[in-house]
């Protein structure tokens, strides 16, 4: 199996080097993992693209480059230039340090990353740890992506829905919940949900030169959640699981839509 991989935390991330690790495992002795992730830090940049100016791609050593990008741009330059003729068999998007569970799916670059491939007619999966109190005292707060991640992701490619003939190919989006490997309860699959009462804010802030800046501030992530979704199966220690797919159309409202204007 040939395998890709990207991130939005960047190619040093310590959560890049805990999806090579589950990646080497899937592949196996006769696969290969790839890697084209952003040279700096791309988080929130969701789906993302460079295309108002050009990328610049470095080669750091066998099957690796870093790309001064966005997560969707690094999966755009490895199948057209890295991986040009070869495409991968699986885009694998993480392991993100923190959730992107709930409303953070939208801002997410791993997100987009995995999005990208889909849309690009691959199967992809995003991959993300929750982090809390529990995980900042272990040796290796991505220690229950290390060892739930091959064994979860064999099973999503056996069982999940990887038709290509679709308008809109799937992805999916993992989260680990923020516990030791040994706590997690189990998988559950469960629809994106939200986040009671958290949206993201601004804190005006003023430097010394007298000049006026923004920080943009986080909500809580442990706040009371939409229940049965991926957040409130993360906040009991399961694994959540998401079917996705890049279509923001709510196909619920079409038709009462339609009745209200298109009459005549």
């Amino acid at each position: 199996m040939r395998i890709l991989l990207t991130n939005d935390d960047g190619i040093n991330a310590p959560g890049l080097e805990a999806l090579e690790a589950i990646a080497t495992e899937l592949a196996g002795p006769g696969g290969e993992v790839w890697t084209v992730a952003p040279a700096f830090e791309q988080s929130g940049v969701a789906h993302c693209i460079s295309y108002v100016h050009p990328t610049l791609i470095a080669r750091l050593g066998p099957r690796r480059y870093a790309a001064e990008g966005s997560p969707a741009d690094c999966v755009l330059a490895a199948i057209a230039d890295v991986l040009k003729g070869n495409p991968p068999d699986l885009v694998l998007s993480g392991v993100n340090r923190g959730n992107n569970s709930g409303e953070n799916v939208m801002y997410s670059g791993t997100i987009g990353g995995a999005m990208e491939a889909a849309l690009q007619g691959l199967p992809a999966i995003a991959l993300s740890q929750y982090m809390g109190e529990r995980t900042s005292e272990l040796d290796d707060p991505f220690e229950g992506a290390r060892v739930h991640g091959p064994g979860l992701i064999r099973q999503l490619l056996d069982h999940g829905d990887w038709t290509s003939d679709e308008d809109f190919r799937l992805f999916y989006n993992i989260n680990f919940p923020p516990c030791d490997a040994a706590s997690v309860k189990g998988v559950r699959v469960a629809p994106q949900g939200r986040r009671h009462g958290v949206r993201f804010e601004v804190e005006p802030y003023h430097a010394p030169n007298g000049r006026r800046f923004m920080w943009i501030m986080g909500g809580s992530q442990t706040a009371p959640a939409t229940p049965g979704s991926d957040v409130d199966a993360n906040m009991q220690d399961y694994i959540s699981v998401t079917p996705m797919r890049p279509d923001l159309t709510c196909h619920a409202s079409l038709a009462a839509l339609r009745d209200a204007l298109e009459q005549g």
